[in-house]
């Protein structure tokens, strides 16, 4: 009897460990038809952002590095207001926030990397993916800093009046790690994994791998390898509830939201 079940055993192990492969696989590729969505590990730096300058964030360094910073005025500010959806009072409102995150380390008018690493972490120090995308994102003047004015055009493309051409190039651009113009598999790889990390996960390298296949696939509609811009939009167009995440419904009206931080502004409205 024990000579017939061993064999018996085997191919019951067999079938279990090819059906919890299968299973595997087939939970790893709805992850890939997803992943080009996964703009929530992004979306949720910047609102942990607004609430860090908000109120959560409660750093006091002993020491602050002085330096020389940009005044801005009533003109900047309805300059700025013109320019996106933000009223005058809003964009005081956002200066103010700014202010609070700029100089938590250096009151030099100015985010630096480490700033926001701060207020999201409560640590200047360590590497996260989505952070160091949404700086470079904000960072317009690819200057290695935050600037308000990118601050606010940045933010600008969160708020739920903004055009959604604008949200579909935001959001591409985050993926864009290399800035070529193009998602290429490596960018979903790296991507894939930093997601993954967030939940500490790791998948054995074939599943990593069936994972970027699929979402190359699912995108890339004229074969090319990569996801262009095209590529990309006609996707969004296919599934417009990725985009649902690029709006933040709070910056609609940030005074109401932060009453403290209602003026009277001396801007000409």
């Amino acid at each position: 009897m024990s000579s017939v079940s061993r064999p018996a055993a085997k191919q019951d192990t067999a079938t279990h460990t090819m059906a919890t492969d299968s299973y595997a696989l087939s939970e790893c590729w709805t992850i890939g038809e997803r992943i080009c969505a996964a703009l929530m590990p992004f979306i949720a730096v910047v609102e942990v952002l607004m609430l860090a300058v908000t109120g959560c964030f409660s750093y006091c360094p002993c020491s602050i590095i002085q330096n020389h910073k940009r005044t801005y005025t009533a003109k900047d500010f309805a300059s700025l207001a013109d320019e996106t959806r933000f009223t005058v009072n809003e964009v005081e409102a956002l200066h103010v926030l700014f202010k609070r995150l700029s100089s938590s380390l250096i009151d030099d008018g100015l985010i630096q990397k480490e700033e926001l690493q701060l207020a999201l972490f409560q640590t200047p120090n360590g590497k996260n993916l989505f952070l160091d995308r949404v700086f470079d994102v904000f960072d317009e003047k690819r200057n290695g800093v935050i600037e308000f004015d990118d601050f606010v055009h940045a933010l600008g493309v969160f708020h739920p009046y903004a055009p959604i051409d604008e949200k579909i190039d935001f959001a591409f651009k985050l993926y864009d790690l290399r800035r070529t113009g193009f998602i290429e598999p490596e960018e979903v790889k790296q991507m894939v994994v930093a997601i993954l990390m967030e939940f500490d996960m790791n998948l054995p390298d074939n599943l990593l791998e069936a994972i970027v296949d699929k979402t190359i696939a699912d995108v890339d509609k004229d074969n090319d390898g990569k996801i262009s811009k095209k590529d990309w939009k006609a996707f969004v167009g296919r599934n417009p509830s990725l985009l649902i995440n690029m709006t933040l419904p709070h910056l609609k009206d940030i005074t109401s939201v932060f009453p403290s931080f209602i003026f009277k502004t001396e801007a000409k409205l």
